[in-house]
């Protein structure tokens, strides 16, 4: 594949109870962090979305991406994902136009339908209507941004003269779209520039494209390896780093567990005490030859153009940036 693989990273911007902090503090250095990233080499800064969590999950992810384009220059700023089918067409449509003119044309939105019940429940939206309204959403944004005036009417959104204003130069925002599902796949080729998601299904992603007249030649693709690290020391890191990553595991494994969300219920993400998740594997420590085997070896089976990392919530920052400054140093050299 040509073209320079490049790497970011999610910043969720939790607060668990184990390592809490004043809110304020955390936001400022998680700030500071994304801008020393920059510096590093890093090419991407993705804030997920999250409602109703204890550990502070960021619920609002466009007023944290307002905040990170005016610490940055260079580095492309979106949600990864934002919870497309909660938002009002309209207003997220003016809302990442006014984003990409305040960052100068860095934002590239990931947007995907969610699995927890109860946040749909807390929006007073019907959780089993979810797809067929984020349909409705991508189809109203698209038209927004190619700067129509849309008057709609559907089973979930009603619109008269709606028009975005001021538009962003570049008109259409990049929009990659995640899912696992063959349906949620169609919907990635139909409405997105690109997928974000697992490499499992990309190949499912790349016929849908076919099926919707598109060349998967052109592919888009971001993948996630959120619990991928590089160390020269691989057991003092999994020693360090496991009670951070562990803490996300459970979080994961208790929210696609609850109500049985949707058939996502994944025994390796079930809450586990320590121990058990250092022998599970969900956490990967690798040197940096090993992961730059790694990824190259990715980049063989599909044309993966960024890949996402994570902080881990709690992860003092100074820790963190050692590490961050690693693989920078490293391994995002053999990907220019």
């Amino acid at each position: 594949m040509t073209g320079n693989l490049t790497f970011g990273y999610l910043y969720d911007f939790r607060n668990p109870r184990e390592f809490h902090r004043s809110p304020a503090e955390l936001y400022a250095e998680t700030l500071d962090v994304i801008a020393e990233t920059e510096r590093l080499g890093f090419t991407g800064a993705w804030v997920p979305e999250h409602h109703l969590a204890d550990d502070g999950y960021m619920p609002s992810p466009m007023l944290a991406l307002a905040a990170i384009a005016a610490r940055t220059r260079t580095i492309r700023i979106g949600s990864a994902v934002g919870l497309g089918p909660l938002y009002d067409p309209l207003r997220f449509a003016e809302d990442c136009a006014v984003l990409d003119i305040l960052s100068n044309g860095r934002v590239e939105m990931g947007l995907a339908i969610g699995y927890r019940r109860r946040e749909y429940a807390a929006m007073g939206l019907d959780f089993g209507k979810r797809g067929a309204r984020f349909d409705e959403f991508l189809s109203i944004v698209r038209r927004l941004w190619d700067g129509e005036t849309v008057d709609f009417e559907g089973a979930h959104f009603r619109l008269q003269g709606a028009r975005v204003e001021p538009r962003s130069p570049r008109g259409q925002i990049p929009l990659f779209i995640g899912g696992f599902a063959p349906k949620a796949l169609q919907r990635v080729a139909k409405y997105g520039d690109g997928y974000f998601g697992n490499e499992e299904v990309c190949e499912t992603y790349l016929d849908a494209l076919v099926a919707q007249g598109k060349d998967p030649s052109h592919a888009r693709i971001w993948l996630q390896n959120l619990m991928l690290v590089v160390a020269r020391d691989k057991q003092a890191a999994i020693d360090e780093l496991a009670p951070y990553f562990h803490q996300v595991s459970n979080a994961y494994g208790a929210w696609m567990n609850e109500d049985n969300a949707i058939g996502l219920a994944n025994a390796a993400l079930k809450p586990m005490d320590l121990d058990a998740f250092k022998r599970s594997h969900i956490m990967h420590v690798m040197t940096p030859d090993e992961a730059i085997d790694h990824f190259r070896a990715q980049r063989g089976r599909v044309p993966v153009e960024h890949v996402m990392l994570m902080r881990p919530p709690g992860l003092p920052a100074d820790r963190f940036l050692d590490y961050a400054g690693l693989f920078a140093s490293e391994v995002i050299p053999a990907f220019r």
